[in-house]
């Protein structure tokens, strides 16, 4: 099931940064979705700078602020498809904020991207509670201990 699911799941760059590791990610992702009951069909994942993203943000939803992961959902039923397109500045400038390593914040963004395709939310305080409860299990699946002194 991996191999057909990696398939599915591409990453462009359009800054220096690179993953080092593009094909474990693409495996976890794939796990994560199949642990909720969902099937990779089409993700694309989009690494870019805070410039970029802030055009995105602005342009198509007409929010004018920095952010590290924007999702674009396109998914039908159990079948997700999708663009991710997260900073790599926004990822390195709030790990240390959160106290975290920047692998681990990336691996959050990549993760909170996908949750908004199976239906996680994070616009209330309960939404946000479970949304983060949801990545902290899915960082363990990728074997990066959570920072549990992570405040929603």
């Amino acid at each position: 099931m991996y191999l057909c699911s990696m398939k599915a799941i591409s990453f462009s760059y359009q800054t220096a940064f690179e993953l080092d590791n593009p094909t474990q990610i693409k495996k976890w992702m794939s796990a994560c979705l199949d642990n909720l009951g969902y099937v990779p069909k089409q993700i694309s994942v989009a690494f870019m700078d805070d410039e970029a993203l802030l055009r995105i943000n602005t342009d198509y939803l007409k929010h004018h602020y920095y952010t590290d992961v924007i999702t674009f959902d396109y998914s039908v039923g159990n079948d997700i498809s999708c663009d991710i397109a997260i900073s790599v500045d926004r990822v390195a400038e709030n790990a240390p904020l959160h106290n975290t390593s920047f692998e681990e914040e990336l691996h959050r963004v990549i993760i909170h991207g996908l949750l908004h395709c199976c239906g996680y939310g994070d616009k209330t305080e309960d939404e946000a509670r479970n949304m983060r409860h949801k990545e902290d299990e899915f960082l363990t699946m990728f074997h990066v201990e959570p920072n549990t002194h992570r405040h929603v």
